[in-house]
C-alpha cells in the first residue's frame, strides 16, 4: 500500500514513488521542514528549470552563501512551481572529504528531488 502524488494545481499524477521517499528525520544541509524529499523522480513528468541567484541566502547554519545555485521543479502539465533539486543527497563515494575535514560541496552528491508539501496533494492507495 503506497501513496500517490499528484499536483494540487491540476491533479496530474506525478508518478512520485513511495520507494524513493527519504525519511522525515533524514538530515539534509538545506534542511527538510515543510517539504518531501525523493532520491529519484520519473523526469517525463517535470519541467526542470535552472536558477542562479547572486543574493545571500540562509537556509540552515550549514547551509548558507552568496550564490544560490539549484534547478526549479515544476508541473509538466500546468508549470506551477512544485520544489527545488539539491545537491546535498547522500555522498556517492566513501571519500573522507577534502583533506579528511568529512563531507562538503567537494564531495560528489546524489541530487535530492525537494517538493514543497503546499504544492502536492497526497492520496492513499487502495
Amino acid at each position: 500500500m503506497g501513496s500517490i502524488y499528484t499536483c494540487k494545481e491540476c491533479a496530474a499524477n506525478l508518478n512520485l514513488n513511495t520507494l524513493h521517499l527519504y525519511p522525515q528525520d533524514f538530515y539534509f544541509e538545506a534542511d527538510n521542514k515543510g517539504t518531501l524529499s525523493f532520491s529519484s523522480v520519473d523526469s517525463t513528468k517535470f519541467k526542470f528549470e535552472k536558477e542562479d541567484k547572486f543574493r545571500p541566502f540562509i537556509e540552515t547554519i550549514n547551509y548558507w552563501g552568496i550564490q544560490r545555485k539549484r534547478t526549479k521543479i515544476k508541473c509538466n502539465s500546468c508549470g506551477v512551481l512544485l520544489g527545488y533539486v539539491y545537491d546535498d543527497g547522500p555522498p556517492l563515494t566513501d571519500s573522507p572529504g577534502q583533506l579528511h575535514f568529512g563531507p562538503s560541496q567537494v564531495i560528489p552528491r546524489a541530487p535530492r528531488y525537494r517538493f514543497k508539501t503546499k504544492a502536492i496533494q497526497i492520496t492513499s492507495e487502495t
